[in-house]
């Protein structure tokens, strides 16, 4: 009963979403607005690439060492987009992330092909999520409560579903159901929830706004406007 069976488009939530739709779909897109796919975007627009890692510790570090990337907070790159608009083509860029980059690492272990998509580069993302072939999971990734925005923390408390995360999944949603793809009730009710002016007043929006990182939220907001659509491949988003 819990299967969104019969529908070419599903939506779920965090990281039981993945385990659930992880089972039925081809394809999963990761929504973290706020914010790791949309940097995600930003550097995939640029010519980079990101390896998602959870935490900025002594495990993350390494892995992205041993990778050669450069670590998103130990440079002048952070996860927040604005950090990344000028982020030079050919960049490995280790993104922690307790949200985005952990469902990244969850739905690959699915055998699902895994997408990182955003208000962003929805369009982008929709196409090649029907090119791959279907069904299509949405993972709306959500915050957490108890944790820093920018995952500088290292508690991880339960799903707060959010506002952005839904509207991101529903403006990918709208881009595959305007190529033919029928969408399950719970995608259809994201697609009616975009409005990206209600992201600066989200609980969101306004803890970025209020903590100096408006410009960010501005960067998050812009829809369509990226033909990036971030992949995972060897662990890798490109």
């Amino acid at each position: 009963m819990w299967e969104q069976t019969g529908y070419d488009v599903r939506l779920d939530w965090g990281a039981e979403g993945v385990a659930v739709l992880g089972r039925e779909c081809a394809v999963l897109i990761i929504v973290d607005v706020l914010s790791f796919s949309t940097t995600t975007d930003l550097v995939v627009g640029r010519g980079g690439r990101v390896l998602p890692v959870r935490w900025r510790d002594a495990r993350g570090v390494a892995r992205a060492r041993a990778a050669g990337a450069v670590i998103a907070g130990e440079d002048e790159f952070t996860l927040r987009p604005s950090s990344v608009t000028e982020i030079p083509p050919g960049t490995l860029l280790a993104l922690p992330s307790p949200n985005g980059a952990t469902l990244c690492e969850a739905a690959a272990e699915t055998g699902a092909r895994v997408l990182a998509g955003c208000l962003r580069n929805a369009s982008a993302v929709a196409a090649k999520a029907r090119e791959i072939g279907g069904p299509i999971g949405l993972i709306a990734a959500g915050e957490r409560w108890g944790v820093n925005i920018f995952g500088d923390g290292e508690t991880f408390g339960p799903l707060r579903p959010c506002a952005e995360d839904q509207m991101g999944a529903g403006a990918i949603g709208a881009a595959l159901a305007g190529r033919g793809l029928s969408l399950s009730p719970e995608a259809d009710l994201a697609v009616r929830t975009v409005d990206v002016t209600a992201l600066a007043s989200c609980v969101s929006g306004r803890e970025l706004t209020e903590s100096g990182h408006g410009g960010d939220v501005t960067l998050a907001a812009q829809l369509d406007v990226s033909d990036a659509a971030p992949m995972l491949s060897e662990g890798v988003l490109a």
